[in-house]
């Protein structure tokens, strides 16, 4: 699909207007409020380091005892707490301190000012933090209550239309961060962000306009007026207005929070003020009305506002509560469903991040309605996009666009793979196995939080900003477009929230308190309270391939744990206290145990590591180099692909393992090439992908002379070694001498010509590793 601007400008950017700051390019950087400089620090002095301490902090127990969770009776396995997964050393730990040095510094005041000012209170001398979360060049008119607007008064551009999602990102953020820590400055933010909402919210419903009412509902929160959700009633086009629903459901999210994380039960007001709100608006559309007002480009983008209307729903108590349910499914864009629940795919051209929000809740939607159409509508969406539309890393979209159904390589261009829809695409793939427990959502999870995620962090501390990439490009000497770290963008919103969170991943447990699943192998520690176990996880994954587990304290009645097994793992070995444990630890699986355990008591999973190649899923000679669930990046300026020949390093597994060499952190040397894994953060040209170039057939260095010759889109070479892991040496030869054979008989290799393969085949050292 060719992209429609090739200057780094985000098709989100095309018609707005207004001095916004456009992704991928450099934008200022907000400061910090003056006052609240002075009076931490001097400002010479006020820099990341004076935030990298920890502040005085509640235990994890005490945080626990004050959250609100609240899962369906639908999900047979659910997440724990963030609260109850601690993180340990490992590759994540850096971007998770880094963020929380953000977190400790930024100012409160920055957060509230568009959401102040458009109340008409004062900012505290506060500036918005910059980028998208601007006031745009016509803040005073975008006060505008639905009288007051008639469709085309705004011509100053989207420019400050979409203020307000970065400060829902952030309250998400803070509450997670203070989940996860317990530190009693980061919850006083929190408090202060919701105490601040509401003072906003209070004087939106107080204001009138020739003696009524401006705002139809007192419930009505936003940092612009309620103008941009009527225009989009009567299908004004982006560019006149900005996504509103999609601000919302960020405000909306991020009060949720507030309130699941931090116990504020102003925040859950608010978010019950919104859902009236919200209800009052869409209950009075037809349903043509709001098919087309869903499947408008951009304008219709409404996040995962289903998602959080159900989610508000659950933890109402409010005797209306059932709007909330009943305006969530008024978010359903029916067409996109239908196809999807019937494996019709259309996905072809829309605009990924404007869907892919919609299916977690229509996940969760499911679960409360019983309504299956909803969940095979989400399957059916999940296995559209993965594997056929995603790159190695796990993201998805070119331009922001997905393109035709099976084209990875056939789809790289400048601008592949935007931040938010790996965000999202980690909460379908979590929300499905919580359904139903297959081992592929999990493998994609690891990949893609690992490479994509916590790659997105650039290795930089920042009070300033989110230092998360927009795209993570996949093209021949890309660069991650880290920008000015995407301050107000809406990667850096979700960005705010990713780096606080690799907890919530590692172990899920059942409905019923009585198994663990282990779908991460990051070094971390479990308290889980309903059953008593706690448990150590020490591991070094992915630069090491040995987790251990140790039983800390022990449950207090049998456990079930099923270990994940990786799709691309081979030879994994489980032990436990030292024995092998006897279980099936098959590829794409999960391995079982079950037993009474003990304080003590260990498992220990060896998951080898070795350096392989994985073929695009439409090209077979465009490439990505992978150790385990690292996805390998070459570092180069070049603006073609690499041509890199490997046939001649693979042993009998299939792994590149001749003239390969590692250092620390999981880089590596092969030939003139240097290869870094994806998730280090370091901003340089890279190649996410080659073109495999073996112009002779060759073997563990011995060169045949003879051209390799190719059938059906694959070389010879590639025959051969589709068959690998070969289990001894004769396996090998056999498949050399069949695979050629067959040549001969297609008339595309000479008898003479088979015969000097065999002998190359026959002399090279090929029976391990060298």
């Amino acid at each position: 699909m060719k992209p429609a601007f090739e200057s780094g400008v985000s098709r989100r950017s095309v018609v707005v207007g207004g001095g916004i700051a456009l992704a991928g390019m450099a934008a200022a950087v907000a400061l910090l409020d003056p006052a609240a400089a002075r009076a931490t620090a001097p400002a010479a002095a006020r820099d990341a380091s004076a935030f990298r301490a920890a502040g005085i902090a509640r235990s994890a127990q005490v945080v626990r005892a004050g959250q609100t969770l609240v899962y369906p009776d639908a999900w047979s396995v659910r997440p724990f707490p963030l609260t109850s997964v601690s993180l340990g050393q490992s590759v994540f730990t850096r971007a998770l301190n880094q963020h929380l040095v953000l977190y400790r510094a930024y100012s409160v005041d920055k957060i509230l000012a568009v959401f102040r000012r458009n109340a008409g209170l004062d900012t505290k001398g506060a500036t918005p933090p910059g980028g998208w979360e601007e006031y745009g060049p016509n803040p005073d008119a975008q006060r505008w209550g639905p009288a007051e607007y008639t469709r085309g008064q705004n011509t100053a551009g989207a420019g400050g239309c979409l203020r307000g999602h970065y400060g829902g990102h952030f309250l998400s953020g803070i509450a997670m961060a203070y989940a996860a820590t317990g530190e009693i400055a980061l919850l006083n933010k929190v408090n202060a962000i919701v105490t601040g909402l509401e003072e906003c919210r209070a004087a939106l419903a107080a204001q009138q306009v020739a003696g009524a009412a401006r705002y139809s509902h007192p419930g009505f929160l936003s940092a612009y007026g309620e103008w941009q959700f009527s225009a989009l009633e009567e299908f004004a086009p982006y560019g006149e207005i900005w996504a509103p629903y999609y601000t919302l459901h960020k405000i909306l999210a991020g009060l949720l929070d507030a309130h699941a994380l931090a116990g504020s039960d102003q925040a859950l007001a608010l978010a019950e003020g919104i859902g009236h709100w919200v209800f009052s608006r869409l209950s009075a559309c037809t349903p043509a009305q709001l098919a087309r007002m869903w499947g408008s480009y951009i304008a219709g983008e409404y996040g995962g506002m289903n998602e959080v209307l159900v989610e508000l729903y659950w933890r109402s108590a409010d005797p209306q509560k059932s709007e909330f349910l009943d305006a969530a499914k008024l978010f359903t864009l029916h067409t996109l469903v239908d196809a999807c629940a019937a494996g019709t795919d259309t996905l072809n051209g829309k605009h990924a991040n404007q869907h892919i929000p919609q299916f977690p809740g229509y996940i969760k939607l499911a679960a409360e309605t019983g309504d299956e159409h909803y969940l095979d509508a989400t399957k059916g969406f999940y296995d559209m996009v993965v594997p056929g539309r995603s790159y190695a890393h796990g993201g998805t979209g070119e331009g922001e666009l997905w393109g035709p159904a099976g084209a990875v390589a056939g789809d790289i261009g400048p601008r592949n793979a935007e931040s938010c829809a790996a965000y999202n695409m980690l909460k379908v793939a979590s929300y499905l196995f919580f359904n139903e427990q297959d081992p592929k959502y999990m493998d994609y999870y690891e990949r893609t939080v690992l490479n994509h995620i916590l790659g997105g962090r650039r290795n930089q501390e920042s009070t300033s900003g989110p230092e998360n990439l927009y795209m993570f490009p996949v093209h021949p000497g890309a660069r991650k477009e880290y920008g000015n770290g995407n301050i107000g963008t809406c990667c850096g919103g979700t960005g705010l929230e990713s780096h606080v969170k690799y907890q919530e991943g590692i172990y899920f447990r059942s409905a019923d308190q009585t198994e663990l699943y282990v779908n991460l192998y990051i070094a971390s520690t479990l308290t889980w309270d309903e059953t008593g176990l706690e448990l150590e996880q020490v591991s070094s994954y992915p630069e090491a391939e040995t987790s251990t587990l140790t039983v800390k304290s022990a449950p207090s009645g049998p456990l079930t744990v099923h270990l994940r097994v990786p799709a691309w793992s081979s030879g994994v070995q489980i032990e436990v206290n030292g024995e092998s444990a006897g279980v099936a630890a098959e590829p794409g699986t999960y391995a079982t145990l079950e037993r009474t355990w003990a304080v003590g008591d260990t498992v220990t999973v060896r998951i080898p590591l070795a350096v392989r190649v994985e073929p695009s899923y439409d090209r077979a000679d465009i490439q990505t180099l992978m150790y385990g669930p690292v996805v390998l990046t070459a570092t180069s300026s070049s603006s073609s692909y690499l041509k890199v020949s490997l046939a001649d390093r693979l042993d009998l597994t299939g792994n590149v393992s001749r003239g390969i060499s590692k250092t620390a952190a999981n880089v590596f040397t092969i030939g003139s090439l240097s290869y870094e894994p994806a998730y280090n953060g370091r901003d340089v040209a890279y190649h996410m992908y080659f073109q495999r170039n073996e112009p002779t057939v060759t073997f563990a260095g011995h060169d045949s002379g003879v051209a390799n010759p190719r059938r059906s889109g694959r070389t010879l070479l590639d025959e051969v070694w589709d068959q690998a892991p070969f289990a001894s040496r004769s396996a090998f030869l056999s498949t050399v001498g069949e695979v050629t054979a067959a040549y001969v008989a297609a008339g595309l290799l000479t008898a003479r010509n088979r015969q000097k393969v065999l002998l190359a085949a026959g002399r090279a050292p090929i029976d391990g590793a060298s």
